[in-house]
C-alpha cells in the first residue's frame, strides 16, 4: 500500500495547479495530505484557495530578511508539519543553498516548457518565447530542484501541441492542464517509492 504523502506547497501567485491537487485528494484519487501552504505574497490567491478548503495557509513576510534567514523560517515551518514532499507552485523566490541541500530530491517544481528548451523564464514569458520561436509543440516539466534553476533531475514531462492561432493565454491554459496531470502523477510515484535518482537523472521503477 503506498504511503500517504504529507505535502507542503510554496507559491506566490494564483495557485491554479494547487486546485487540481486539492480536488484529487478530496475525491480520494490521491493518497496525500496538504499540511501547509506558504506564500511570500500576502495577497497571493493561492492562500485564499487554501483557506477556502480549510487548509493551513501562511503568509511568511520576506521584508527585511536575507534569503538565508527567510528560508530558515520556511524550514522551521516545514519541519513542524512533518512534510514528506514540497511542491513549488508558481513560487517566485529563489531558494537558498541551505534549503535546496536540506530538501534534496524532496522538492518538486513545474516549469511550463519541455526542459531544457525555454529554460530560465517564468510563466507567460516562457509561452511568449515558445510562440515567437514557432515550434509545433511545447509542454511542461516536473523536476526536482537543485541550486541551478531548471537544471534539476527531470521526473516527468508532458507534450502539448501548439495550434496555428495560439495565444499566450490559450497556450498557458493548455500547459497548466498538463502540469496538473504530471504533478498528481509525480506525487503518486513519490508515495509509491518508485523514484530513483542517480547522477542528476531520474529513473521510474516498475
Amino acid at each position: 500500500m503506498p504511503k500517504k504523502v504529507n505535502l507542503a506547497v510554496l507559491g506566490s501567485t494564483r495557485g491554479t495547479d494547487l486546485q487540481a491537487v486539492i480536488d484529487a485528494i478530496e475525491k480520494k484519487q490521491l493518497n496525500a495530505e496538504i499540511k501547509i501552504v506558504i506564500s511570500n505574497k500576502a495577497d497571493a490567491f493561492i492562500l485564499e484557495r487554501a483557506r477556502n478548503h480549510k487548509l493551513n495557509a501562511v503568509f511568511l513576510d520576506p521584508k527585511g530578511k536575507s534569503r538565508e534567514d527567510y528560508d530558515k523560517e520556511l524550514i522551521r515551518m516545514i519541519e513542524k508539519n512533518k512534510v514528506d514532499l514540497i511542491l513549488l507552485i508558481g513560487y517566485m523566490k529563489i531558494l537558498s543553498k541551505n534549503f535546496v541541500d536540506k530538501y534534496k530530491n524532496k522538492c518538486l517544481n513545474t516549469h511550463p516548457s519541455l526542459l531544457p528548451a525555454f529554460a530560465g523564464g517564468m510563466d507567460k514569458n516562457v509561452h511568449e518565447e515558445v510562440l515567437k520561436s514557432r515550434v509545433k509543440e511545447t509542454g511542461c516539466t516536473l523536476h526536482f530542484i537543485t541550486e541551478e534553476a531548471d537544471k534539476g533531475p527531470i521526473l516527468l514531462q508532458k507534450k502539448v501541441p501548439v495550434s496555428e492561432n495560439e495565444t499566450v493565454d490559450s497556450l498557458k491554459e493548455k500547459v497548466q492542464k498538463a502540469e496538473q496531470e504530471i504533478i498528481l502523477e509525480g506525487i503518486r510515484l513519490f508515495g509509491e517509492n518508485k523514484i530513483k535518482i542517480e547522477n542528476n537523472k531520474t529513473k521510474i521503477l516498475n
